[in-house]
């Protein structure tokens, strides 16, 4: 389920020759003479759902710290898919959790409205949280993203024929859009979550190549994509005109930086006009399972996988600037029993770094307190626009605000629709890092 997992495949997919030269140093956080000022760019956060238990981390926590008003979107992750090709939920553990969602009460310090949830009322939870944060901030939409990492699974067989697609399409505005939750006891029904999403973010990962070990997938699966975002933006429509007059549900979708993926699985001419954006993958293009420590994000790369190289290779492909968001860690893998001396990167290591929630893997909220100890020395390739944490032992790849706000100069620079983040839960307790995004695409 975390997008961690990633990159396990990205580097997998295709060799190194396929990939994007180097670009020229000079387009790092450069500005050009049409900066952007006064575009507005799309400001995504992924709001993570078993993220309120550990993390205790809650819908509350972005208006306290000051994020919910520097974001456009927020994607809910995620949605699954069932054996029968339905969008559903339940309490099925490590398949669904409307506990989670709309079911768990809320006392009046984790509100957002500062009220606490009564016993009967027929939607709490996570999603109650959501609606009451838009309310503070009638701009704000949430989407509800679908699949990811580990939920993938029934995407293929979803997708396989017209009447799946039609059945699967309508199942998912049913329990999202429409708001029909099942009920739990006194919460759920008809209606009790409608307002809650302004649209569907697919997450399938991935159409036509190798995802999750339970993943299955078919050469098939690059057309029938096609054809469910159609059918996804049919009924969308068709439901948006039986609303008050200006209506419109968005229509999104998570897409990979390595060519071999996008060529097996997205007909990106055809899916764009569908589409109201797509958000690249923008890390993972290292991961601490492998041997020798790299790169996980950055912006320019040498021979390797890069944002740069992930924005050119759709663009290749037919894909309009303004529809590609950039997608930005706000974590770091990270590798322990590195060797070799020098700055620890292109080092062999012994495995993944101990962390606090999984091995190899780092909220930034932590190794911002690693970088400000004074036992890591923090290094940066300004060429590629990367950073990484060493203490002689273990390194950490990772964003931080000066690497994000190269980024961001590149998003204006290029033309690109905005930023997506994974997850809003690994920020500061201030939001350091969506006030960076933010800062950085307003040109400050």
């Amino acid at each position: 389920m975390r997008r961690s997992m990633l990159g396990r495949l990205a580097v997998a997919a295709c060799s190194l020759s396929l990939l994007t030269a180097f670009a020229p140093a000079t387009a790092v956080g450069a500005d050009s003479a049409d900066s952007g000022a006064g575009r507005s760019y799309k400001k995504i956060g992924y709001f993570t759902q078993w993220g309120v238990y550990g993390r205790d981390f809650q819908v509350q926590d972005l208006e306290a710290n000051g994020s919910a008003g520097k974001l456009t979107h927020i994607n809910y992750a995620f949605g699954n898919v069932s054996a029968e090709g339905t969008c559903f939920t339940g309490n099925i553990p490590g398949e669904a959790d409307a506990w989670a969602d709309y079911a768990r009460p809320l006392d009046a310090a984790n509100s957002v409205d500062g009220v606490a949830d009564t016993w009967d009322q027929p939607l709490a939870g996570n999603f109650n949280q959501l609606k009451e944060l838009k309310a503070k901030h009638p701009g704000l939409k949430v989407l509800i993203s679908l699949g990811g990492w580990s939920w993938s699974t029934h995407f293929s067989d979803a997708a396989l024929t017209p009447a799946s697609r039609k059945a699967f399409v309508a199942s998912c505005i049913d329990l999202y859009i429409k708001g029909n939750l099942p009920q739990d006891g006194t919460r759920g029904g008809a209606g009790a979550a409608a307002g809650v999403f302004d649209g569907i973010d697919l997450d399938w990962e991935w159409p036509g190549s190798a995802g999750d070990t339970d993943t299955p997938y078919r050469p098939e699966d690059k057309r029938n994509f096609t054809e469910l975002v159609k059918e996804f933006r049919t009924q969308l429509d068709a439901y948006a005109r039986t609303q008050k007059r200006g209506t419109k549900y968005e229509l999104t979708a998570f897409v990979p930086t390595a060519p071999a993926k996008i060529d097996a699985g997205f007909d990106v001419r055809r899916i764009m006009r569908d589409l109201d954006f797509v958000n690249l993958q923008g890390y993972d293009f290292h991961v601490s399972g492998e041997p020798r420590t790299a790169q996980q994000s950055a912006l320019y790369a040498r021979g390797d996988f890069s944002v740069h190289g992930t924005v050119e290779a759709w663009k290749r492909r037919g894909a309009p600037a303004h529809k590609l968001v950039m997608g930005m860690p706000f974590y770091g893998q990270g590798w322990t029993g590195v060797t070799g001396g020098g700055d620890g990167l292109g080092q062999p290591a012994t495995g993944p770094a101990p962390a606090t929630w999984a091995a190899g893997y780092e909220d930034y909220k932590a190794l911002q307190k690693l970088a400000d100890s004074g036992a890591y020395q923090v290094h940066r390739d300004r060429r590629g626009g990367h950073a990484w944490l060493f203490d002689g032992t273990t390194l950490w790849t990772y964003d931080d605000p000066q690497v994000l706000r190269a980024k961001t100069g590149y998003v204006r620079e290029h033309g690109l629709g905005g930023a997506m983040f994974w997850s809003l839960d690994a920020d500061t307790a201030d939001g350091e890092l969506v006030t960076a995004v933010d800062r950085g695409l307003r040109g400050r």
